[in-house]
């Protein structure tokens, strides 16, 4: 375990103005605070951030990102709290701590949303800093180095993790070697047998083919000095990785790939680099097709290179990345290398920074813009693993911008990219003066105009058509505001006939006291409830004026003909209506007979309940009666090849009677003191109630419950469960076979 002393001399090595002290509080704080923990190697804790601290003198950080290195553990593993950091060492590093701190209590969610909501925290709390990314990379890697402790299961997971989420979010931000090495890390537990297969392939070239690879990197140093460029030549050779995901992207074998063997090389200026180049086109042939120009044109990441591939010595296709100094730290440390610079405060107090200006953080912005659209979390992890994910295309507009683009990116997705309100009104396209289908795949160097129509409404199959996770967001959320619109103006003209039925004038100022009563957010959210169904207008006029009378109202018969359709009551008084004629009921309406199912017939609910407004069907029970369930109920299912047993039924409910009914829902909340008084208060506040309750499952985060609730009809379970959503408490409700 690395010393403190050599923590500091490491750092003292390309900073000789640093702040030893801060790094000196920082070591012994986190050694205390970690104490006699351990590893699952068995290793002291504090050997791990006192790693992830070297990782980052690698890239030569300032003082203050290591000792955040030091103490990121401190606040999610021990009794450190995020006041006690910044007495210690600042707001900025206890704000930063803070930022590297999983969402522990997200654990009551899926796994899924957790990771999401724990990407948002960790990309908001980078936009703020980026030395937040690099620390927690640089963590990242360390875990997967030491994974082997691990079992297997969690070697999965977390494996899998870092595929999708941290090796590519490297490669965005321009660490091309710690992507390459998270990859391979990962990919022997994705999927070891590929692994170990083309690792053992590669030593086998590399042995096979070590004197050519000398052969060449003297070759073209040599040629390249005759012409007056001192280069440094460097062979290199594809991780395993890489290989895989070539030969699974272009359908090839190991034995197909032509270029397992690269070569860098590194000039001092820009102009060398294109004298390099034109030396080597001139010396061997050039592979057609295999040239790309990224000093021009850089990456998004700030990549810059010139990548050529050309037929070498023994006709051997060999690919050359041609860079400077500067462009290959880039290359290497992506915006690490965007490095320090001092502002002078006014006491002389010096304060390091990294900058924001590069190509690299213009993405991450733009990533967490999609953080403000109020997009679920597993939607913005899907958004944020395409952006991620995808290789690139180059694109301009009429007047020359560039749009930088996924490969497979359509006109839609360039739309979007230059800016929302051009892509909702976007209707066509044309690509090099030519009007072209907007799911047309744009190449490198299309120039794509929008044709565009006000008032236009993006298409719903749009989002399956797009790309990018911006696109996709801006489509879901431009067809949900055309729907609300929709059905906030029909829900209008209901209100506006219901309150002068009552002899008031409707207002939308009038619903803004009344929202919290309606359990609604905005007035725009009442009103389309009330042009769904969800909320009935008679229920907000009443809301306002509480003694309010429908005089639409009648009350029902319990027992009538009508049209061919006799009513059915249960033994608890609650009407049905089939098809048949009815003969006398007994006494108390205990059964009921209908022609062609015997004499009495008892109706009952199949056990998740069904409520007026929901579409039901029953089902014949020999000896038991009938059954009611909702028709879209999976217990249907082992009916299906009984159509016999089935009856349409259909609510006839006596308002007079004042019944609730049986509604099955399960909840998810947080397992606090408190939390199932809320629920049960909310539950009372909404004039339903609790018939039934059963803890399914319980855990130290979080606890499941299925509740068995009586309520007046759908329209009163709907606004139930949008309370209950609304608790601090709940994470999850659901209808259960509803």
């Amino acid at each position: 375990m690395m010393r403190q002393y050599e923590l500091v001399e490491k750092v003292a090595a390309y900073k000789p103005d640093l702040d030893e002290a801060l790094l000196n509080r920082a070591y012994v704080y986190a050694m205390q605070k970690h104490g006699a923990q351990k590893r699952a190697s068995g290793d002291p804790y504090f050997s791990h951030p006192l790693e992830v601290a070297a990782i980052l003198t690698e890239m030569h950080l300032d003082e203050a990102t290591v000792a955040v290195a030091l103490l990121h553990d401190t606040i999610e593993d021990t009794d450190a709290t995020r006041k006690e950091i910044d007495q210690h060492f600042g707001p900025k590093i206890g704000q930063l701590v803070e930022g590297l701190t999983k969402l522990k209590r997200l654990d009551l969610v899926s796994k899924k949303a957790a990771q999401a909501e724990n990407l948002r925290k960790l990309l908001l709390a980078i936009a703020d800093d980026i030395r937040v990314l690099l620390v927690k990379l640089a963590d990242r890697l360390h875990n997967m180095r030491t994974l082997g402790h691990m079992a297997p299961e969690k070697r999965a997971r977390i494996s899998q993790e870092t595929m999708d989420i941290y090796a590519p979010l490297a490669g965005r931000m321009g660490m091309h070697d710690m992507r390459e090495e998270l990859e391979d890390l990962a990919f022997r537990h994705v999927n070891l047998e590929a692994y170990e297969t083309i690792s053992a392939r590669l030593e086998e070239l590399n042995q096979r083919h070590a004197s050519r690879i000398a052969s060449i990197e003297t070759d073209l140093t040599d040629r390249l000095r005759e012409n007056g460029i001192v280069a440094t030549v460097s062979g290199r050779q594809k991780k395993p990785y890489s290989v895989f995901s070539k030969m699974q992207r272009k359908a090839l074998s190991l034995e197909q790939l032509s270029d397992i063997f690269g070569f860098r090389v590194i000039v001092e200026t820009e102009e060398e680099c294109y004298r390099t180049l034109g030396i080597v086109h001139r010396s061997w042939a050039m592979v057609p097709g295999r040239f790309k120009d990224y000093i021009s044109t850089p990456k998004q990441n700030d990549y810059r290179s010139i990548h050529t591939t050309i037929v070498g010595p023994s006709r051997q296709r060999v690919e050359l990345q041609i860079r400077t100094r500067r462009m290959h730290e880039v290359a290497e440390y992506g915006v690490a290398a965007h490095t320090l610079y001092k502002d002078m405060e006014g006491d002389g107090d010096q304060r390091v920074h990294l900058s924001k200006d590069s190509n690299a953080y213009g993405w991450l912005r733009r990533t967490i813009e999609l953080l403000a659209e109020g997009d679920n979390p597993e939607e913005f992890l899907e958004h944020t693993k395409l952006e991620l994910f995808q290789d690139q295309v180059f694109c301009f507009t009429p007047k020359g911008r560039l749009i930088a683009l996924p490969r497979g990116a359509t006109p839609i997705d360039f739309a979007y990219a230059v800016h929302t309100d051009v892509g909702d009104s976007c209707v066509g396209a044309k690509i090099d003066g030519r009007i072209m289908p907007v799911v047309t795949e744009l190449s490198n160097g299309d120039e794509v105009e929008i044709i565009r129509a006000k008032g236009a409404t993006p298409p719903q199959a749009w989002e399956n058509l797009a790309v990018t996770g911006k696109a996709r967001s801006a489509i879901r959320r431009a067809n949900r505001a055309a729907i609300r619109r929709q059905y906030s103006g029909l829900g209008q003209q209901i209100l506006e006939r219901t309150f002068a039925r009552s002899g008031k004038t409707f207002s939308r100022d009038a619903l803004k006291p009344l929202l919290a009563k309606l359990g609604q957010r905005e007035v725009e959210d009442a009103l389309a409830a009330v042009g769904r169904g969800e909320l009935n207008s008679a229920d907000v006029v009443r809301a306002a004026y509480p003694d309010f009378q429908d005089s639409r109202v009648t009350r029902k018969s319990a027992h009538r003909e009508e049209d061919g359709w006799v009513n059915l009551r249960t033994a608890a008084g609650m009407i049905f209506r089939v098809p048949g004629r009815s003969k006398k009921s007994k006494k108390g309406g205990k059964a009921i007979p209908i022609r062609g199912a015997g004499d009495d017939m008892p109706v009952s609910f199949g056990p998740d309940g069904a409520v007026p407004g929901d579409r039901i069907v029953g089902i014949i029970e020999p000896g038991k009666g009938i059954t009611i369930y909702p028709i879209q109920s999976p217990a249907l299912i082992a009916f299906d090849e009984e159509p016999d047993r089935w009856i349409d039924v259909r609510w006839d409910i006596d308002e007079a009677m004042n019944e609730r009914f049986p509604a099955r829902i399960m909840i998810s909340a947080i397992n606090e003191p408190g939390s199932l008084a809320e629920i049960a208060e909310t539950v009372a506040a909404n004039d339903a109630n609790i018939h039934n309750l059963t803890m399914v499952n319980t855990a130290p985060d979080f606890t499941k419950m299925v509740l068995e609730l009586e309520v007046w009809d759908i329209q009163h379970l709907t606004q139930t469960l949008r309370q209950l959503r609304a608790k601090p408490c709940v994470s999850e409700v659901v209808r259960v076979n509803g």
